[in-house]
């Protein structure tokens, strides 16, 4: 499985020629050339993670593609069909084995809703849980990490990647930081994989690995 990490939490999965398209949102740069999109996931229904206009974008080139999203996405996407998932279902979409865990976003302060959030294991290789610190109850190889967000500091962050102990991580969620605290924060990260004897690597919005 081909993993492309795009720009903040934006990641495109390949298998046997189809794609999965995870949280194309407004930090990201159009998709809309491509092609063998089978399914979107989306985490929930902040702007970062989702548009309108990249899930419209997506559907116009791949016209058969599901979205699936939790309710608060299918409410927020209006006129567009999201398909609801929830804790605990599994779906199987082309090649690829979706499993989706946890129900709520973090919070980010006492005067602000909190929303609907789903986490994904894909192909029981790539969990990437959204925006919340979901740890699901099975084994993670490759863990897509938080590094900076309004709902998140370090040491939670780092907590979060002892906790899921995946063989390998990597960091998404950092368009909201500097060059100097992508840096601290990768380096924080380093720590809390080896601490279960994983490792840790860095993918550039356009940069690709093989899973």
């Amino acid at each position: 499985m081909k993993l492309t990490k795009f720009e903040h939490a934006c990641l495109i999965l390949e298998v046997a020629n189809e794609r999965l398209i995870i949280d194309p949102g407004v930090f990201t740069m159009p998709l809309g050339d491509l092609g063998e999109v089978v399914a979107v996931v989306v985490t929930h229904e902040h702007g970062d993670h989702w548009t309108p206009e990249q899930l419209q974008r997506i559907i116009e080139r791949n016209p058969d593609v599901v979205i699936y999203g939790p309710a608060g996405v299918v409410a927020a996407a209006g006129e567009i069909a999201v398909t609801a998932v929830k804790d605990g279902d599994v779906i199987e979409v082309g090649a690829f084995t979706l499993k989706f865990f946890g129900e709520k976003h973090a919070v980010i302060h006492e005067s602000i809703p909190v929303i609907d959030n789903v986490g994904v294991l894909v192909n029981d290789e790539l969990f990437y849980g959204g925006d919340a610190l979901v740890v699901p109850p099975v084994a993670v190889n490759t863990l897509a990490a938080p590094v900076g967000a309004p709902w998140l500091k370090i040491g939670d962050a780092m907590d979060y990647v002892v906790a899921v102990n995946p063989k390998r991580a990597f960091p998404v969620h950092e368009m909201v930081l500097s060059t100097a605290g992508k840096g601290m924060g990768n380096d924080r990260l380093t720590w809390a994989s080896e601490q279960g004897g994983g490792s840790y690597f860095v993918l550039e919005p356009g940069e690709s690995i093989d899973l």
